[in-house]
């Protein structure tokens, strides 16, 4: 079942079921609302420049300043991806992609004329073991920590990129880390970064929930010269949005704590209120993991459903998988604590990064 297949399903469920525990709500914006900043009533006068805001973002995540001239600018995650796949297209690149944690990866590949590969990351990433195709460029997309995993890589899994880069110089990862509320980076996103032949995308989509408005492309210092560097400077952020970004990374710095926060108490209730036999297959690592609302068990969702009245994502809803796992999430009411007063803003579509 595909996921807006799901959504429909479960909408229907509820209404006809009040009862069921609703585990499957994914999205971010609308269960946290009350956290997210609002775009403050400006004049426009002021004029923030690119160079700037990215060398504010190194500082936040305890990066080098210099290297802002490889830091790009975008609207955030999708449009960043967005760039850099049609600049893979033009140069001929392979494509690797998760085959089941985000299916929108796909729709951005495919309408930059990309026909990607993929490989599996549920119930644990496999890389894929092709050998490399001459002096062709080939990238690597993962997400550090991936959803619906609910968890960071593995010291063995960091290992087994590292090897995979290094069978061919003309390799690259690509790293979203929009899940990553923390600074600095997590450990395995630096070693990666290490590496040299590293792609960090980042953005304030989630930490803030501020999507569409700004994100990062931290290209390596060897690719830092590449063509894709005209087609980011050729379709910035507005100057609103860049002048919202400038407020979150500076007097919003807290957010993503708040969020991380909110997330890890909503955690424990949706933890608690689970059928024990459901609680002990969630992953320690999925448990514990800061900010995780993903949370996989290898019961299908419909044995989920009909035994316990628990409504889970079916793992085909992140994308083709044969696993025959589900993962829940605690995003839903019945996990929130006590209603916040801040305004919230408009709800937001899950699949805007």
């Amino acid at each position: 079942m595909r996921f807006d297949e799901f959504q429909a399903f479960r909408r229907q469920r509820l209404d006809a079921d009040p009862s069921l525990l609703d585990a499957a709500e994914t999205n971010l914006y609308r269960a946290l609302a009350p956290l997210g900043p609002e775009p403050p009533d400006e004049d426009g006068a002021r004029t923030v420049y690119r160079c700037d805001l990215a060398r504010t973002w190194l500082r936040r995540y305890g990066l080098p300043e210099q290297w802002s001239r490889r830091a790009l600018v975008s609207r955030g995650v999708r449009h960043g991806l967005e760039l850099l796949l049609r600049h893979l297209h033009g140069t001929g690149a392979r494509l690797w992609l998760p085959a089941d944690v985000y299916p929108v990866y796909f729709e951005l590949a495919r309408a930059a004329g990309t026909a990607p590969d993929s490989y599996p990351t549920l119930p644990a990433p496999v890389l894929p073991q092709a050998p490399p195709d001459g002096e062709r460029p080939e990238y690597l997309l993962l997400a550090n920590p991936s959803k619906p995993l609910g968890r960071y890589l593995t010291d063995p899994e960091c290992a087994e990129l590292v090897a995979w880069l290094r069978r061919s110089p003309h390799r690259r990862l690509l790293i979203d880390t929009v899940y990553d509320l923390d600074t600095p980076f997590a450990p395995g996103t630096r070693r990666l970064l290490e590496t040299g032949r590293a792609v960090l995308l980042h953005s304030v989509t989630k930490g803030w929930l501020q999507p569409r408005t700004f994100g990062i492309v931290l290209l390596p210092e060897a690719d830092a010269d590449s063509t894709v560097v005209g087609a980011f400077r050729a379709d910035p952020p507005g100057q609103e949005q860049l002048r919202f970004a400038e407020r979150l990374l500076t007097e919003h710095a807290d957010t993503p704590r708040q969020v991380g926060a909110a997330l890890a108490a909503r955690a424990e209730r949706l933890l608690a209120a689970l059928p024990a036999a459901v609680r002990a297959q969630i992953p320690a690592a999925a448990r514990t993991s800061p900010g995780n609302y993903f949370f996989p068990v290898d019961t299908p969702a419909e044995t989920l459903l009909a035994d316990h009245g628990l409504l889970a994502l079916p793992a085909t809803a992140f994308g083709d998988t044969p696993w025959g796992g589900s993962v829940l999430t605690s995003l839903a009411a019945p996990f929130a604590a006590a209603p916040e007063t801040a305004a919230a803003p408009a709800p937001v579509p899950e699949n805007h990064r």
